[in-house]
């Protein structure tokens, strides 16, 4: 009787713990009731598709023109290999069937237009604080682009990484839905460049190091360290001597426009490609990037691993 009795207790709580389980991953959503009516400002949706460097993932590999988003290029991280799908105008391939709050909720929610969980590859918990506005302008820009009819490759993930719905327990631990808030004690430059960075700039899913979950390690964010694919070390940004202590606001916005460094050096790897999304900025948005940037909390990161000779 005992046995039988604890069976059915175990039995119990693993339909409760199950039923739990399945509503905390419900995939949450904006509603369509949110979008209000507006036209959209298209040459503010450019703003948001450079600063996004949305054509740095999601444009067809080996060519040379970055409005052509078929997406391929492959991302191999510790959790499998994930490929950037295509979001180009194309209504069989790309998102040219999808609505504007398919494409608001896959950018601020991480869900697609059928309702599964996005993996954050797509760095969806910085592109959660980019006002409506912003995403939605963006969404018309993008469909003002060529459509590549190039079906989207598939990720290779191993278990349990490609069980989708458990995305929702991680989303819950890094995505709140939040739009960025501007702080009433700083200036307009200043809050300017705090949104671009912390939002559609998403810059601290680069320069930040991760914990075992894939989360941003929030003690060290923007400190740098090994990149996505384990290939190479990226730059602690901040002020800390292990950063960049001696570079002055003006050396920040002119390394955004040239990619040159103020010790007569020039970036490489990933942000060779930020460089010739962020040098079509403004120069108002280059500066109020760095002044953002200059402000930033000293932060020690860790050393580059030593190369094995």
């Amino acid at each position: 009787m005992r046995l039988s009795m604890l069976l059915k207790i175990g039995a119990g709580l693993a339909i409760a713990g199950a039923a739990a389980a399945f509503v905390l991953t419900i995939p949450a959503r904006i509603p369509v009731s949110a979008l209000v009516s507006r036209t959209a400002d298209l040459a503010n949706g450019e703003t948001m598709f450079r600063i996004g460097g949305c054509a740095s993932c999601h444009a067809t590999p080996k060519q040379d023109d970055p409005t052509h988003l078929g997406g391929g290029l492959a991302l191999t991280t510790p959790f499998g290999t994930f490929r950037a799908p295509n979001i180009s105008s194309d209504s069989t391939y790309g998102i040219g069937a999808w609505s504007e709050i398919d494409f608001v909720n896959a950018v601020k929610m991480g869900v697609n237009n059928e309702g599964d969980h996005l993996y954050p590859a797509f760095p969806y918990p910085s592109y959660q604080r980019m006002r409506l506005d912003d995403v939605r302008d963006l969404f018309a820009y993008l469909k003002t682009l060529p459509a590549v009819a190039t079906p989207s490759a598939r990720h290779d993930l191993p278990f349990p990484f490609n069980i989708r719905r458990g995305l929702g327990l991680w989303k819950l631990l890094y995505v709140d839905g939040k739009a960025f808030e501007p702080n009433a004690s700083k200036d307009q430059v200043w809050n300017r460049g705090a949104y671009l960075v912390e939002g559609p700039g998403h810059c601290a899913e680069c320069h930040s190091p991760r914990n075992l979950i894939g989360g941003i390690d929030s003690s060290r964010r923007f400190a740098g360290g090994m990149d996505a694919e384990g290939k190479g070390w990226v730059p602690n940004i901040t002020p800390h001597a292990d950063g960049i202590p001696n570079y002055t606001v003006k050396d920040i916005a002119y390394l955004l426009e040239t990619g040159f460094t103020p010790d007569f050096d020039s970036v490489g790897g990933g942000m060779t490609e930020v460089v010739k999304n962020t040098s079509k900025l403004s120069p108002e948005d280059r500066n109020a990037i760095a002044v953002y940037i200059k402000s930033l909390p000293p932060r020690p990161g860790k050393a580059p691993p030593k190369q094995q000779h």
